[in-house]
């Protein structure tokens, strides 16, 4: 039995070249052996932009690194052999596969065509302007280099709801394409920003069609049967409809050797919505804390100043444990990224100990902050910055002891503006823990243990603290943690 952990093996600005699949096998012993149980990986087919793309402007969901596409046989990470020698890699070292699914929009059409659109207001969807216009737009998908392997299917003007180009007359926008799925205008059970938020980038996708939701089944059948896959990452849900990842969703789980682990991107930091969407879904899915990450964000920026007490205060890991993911950071809020919101180096082992060490939710590694990163980028005031992303030097041993430590029932002693402590009861199998962090000055915390623990003595796991802490007959302690930081206390092995 293992506490579930997932890693996003992958930023933004992960190096091009078909590094990544190679990586992929030759870590994959290590994670097992550190506590990883899933590997969140992007996405795995090929992108409008080839060998550039990082797989969200999808163009051809068929080709794994395959086919002579977009300038290239391979992906940004790899070709298909070395993606199957990756996932293989995984699974033979018991480490799960989550594949990182982009439904919403294609991007890189083979072919224009000849449709017509009605202008809509980008800033407020729902104004559709009555003007019928003709036009051209690169709407027909038709994949030559594969030439109906693996899928005949076809995508024209009739798959897609919207688009943000056309031609003849030259214009960029937001535009409704006119076509027997449309006449109702955008989808249902999306997100409300922008009046209706089904439209986001590209050719987007109208699963009202029923050959586009019967070919995404269909694909959704065949990359499980070409990647022995244990999950799902799906993107961008709050532009698709509830009711179409409703049915994805039972499809998949109805066809799959094993329960699948599913989770989605509804990136909003009102709880209200994270929860309509989990019960528009029927419970489905599993959903990223956005909430949880914005209280870390703002925690590691105000310091002292936050109220520690209240880091849980709206997120979904307490409103919903059982569909909760947790997160530190991700690809889109890393710096000079679309939700850029990072959480300062300094807050980062804190952070992980909150979601690692925790009974609920299922919490996420970010690639970087395990491994590091350097990249350069230009920001959107034109300037061009250099970004360094640290290894966080607990980061591993916080891991290990998820597996080893964060076991039985918790305790939580959040009465404090500036420390916090919780501890875990362990188990007949597994010992427990006491966590205590601070975000001002050195803290501490008497936490009961309970009797079982009569007279043992405790050190800090994480090396911050060098001195022994011994509980007294009745399992009561006083336990310790330095400004600004946070220790992780276990009973020393005799």
């Amino acid at each position: 039995m293992q506490n579930p952990t997932l890693l996003q093996f992958f930023h933004w600005y992960y190096p091009k070249g078909g590094k990544l699949w190679p990586e992929v096998a030759e870590k994959a012993a290590w994670l097992s052996e550190i506590g990883i149980t899933m590997a969140w990986l992007p996405p795995s087919y090929k992108g409008g932009s080839g060998a550039d793309s990082e797989g969200y402007d999808t163009y051809d969901l068929f080709d794994l690194g395959e086919f002579d596409q977009k300038g290239s046989i391979a992906t940004k990470y790899g070709d298909k052999q070395q993606l199957l020698a990756a996932v293989d890699t995984l699974r033979s070292h018991n480490v799960g596969v989550v594949m990182d699914v982009v439904l919403n929009h294609k991007i890189g059409a083979d072919e224009k065509e000849k449709i017509k659109v009605n202008r809509v207001n980008p800033d407020n969807r729902e104004e559709i302007d009555d003007e019928v216009l003709e036009c051209e737009a690169w709407t027909r998908f038709t994949f030559p280099a594969r030439a109906g392997k693996y899928s005949k299917f076809i995508w024209d003007y009739k798959c897609f709801s919207g688009v943000d180009h056309i031609e003849n007359p030259d214009e960029n926008g937001v535009f409704k394409i006119i076509n027997d799925y449309t006449v109702e205008g955008w989808n249902d059970q999306v997100d409300n920003e922008l009046g209706n938020f089904d439209y986001l980038m590209g050719a987007n996708i109208d699963f009202r069609n029923n050959a586009v939701s019967e070919e995404l089944k269909y694909w959704a059948r065949w990359i499980m049967e070409q990647l022995p896959c244990t999950g799902f990452r799906l993107d961008a849900v709050k532009h698709i409809p509830a009711w179409f990842y409703k049915e994805w969703i039972d499809h998949i789980q109805d066809v799959a050797n094993e329960p699948m682990f599913i989770v989605a991107e509804y990136w909003a930091h009102e709880l209200d919505k994270l929860q309509q969407y989990i019960e528009q879904v029927d419970g489905k899915t599993m959903l990223f804390d956005a909430p949880l990450h914005l209280n870390f964000h703002q925690a590691s920026l105000q310091g002292s100043e936050y109220d520690l007490s209240q880091i849980f205060a709206n997120s979904l890991v307490v409103a919903d444990p059982w569909h909760a993911v947790t997160i530190v950071a991700n690809h889109d809020t890393q710096p000079l990224q679309s939700l850029e919101a990072p959480v300062e180096s300094w807050f980062k082992p804190l952070a992980y100990a909150l979601i690692l060490l925790r009974e609920q939710g299922v919490p996420t590694i970010f690639y970087p902050d395990l491994f590091g990163a350097n990249y350069e980028d230009e920001g959107d005031d034109g300037e061009m910055y250099n970004i360094q992303i640290p290894v966080i030097a607990e980061l591993e041993n916080l891991i290990r002891a998820r597996q080893i430590y964060g076991w039985g029932a918790q305790t939580d002693y959040f009465d404090h503006p500036n420390c916090v402590a919780f501890s875990r009861s362990g188990t007949e199998e597994h010992p427990g823990c006491v966590v205590i962090m601070s975000n001002g000055d050195e803290g501490e915390k008497t936490v009961a243990m309970g009797a079982g623990y009569a007279g043992k003595s405790w050190s800090d796991y994480l090396g911050h603290r060098l001195e022994t802490v011994t509980t007294d007959e009745e399992g009561n302690a006083v336990f310790l943690c330095n400004g600004g930081s946070v220790s992780v206390w276990v009973v020393d092995k005799k």
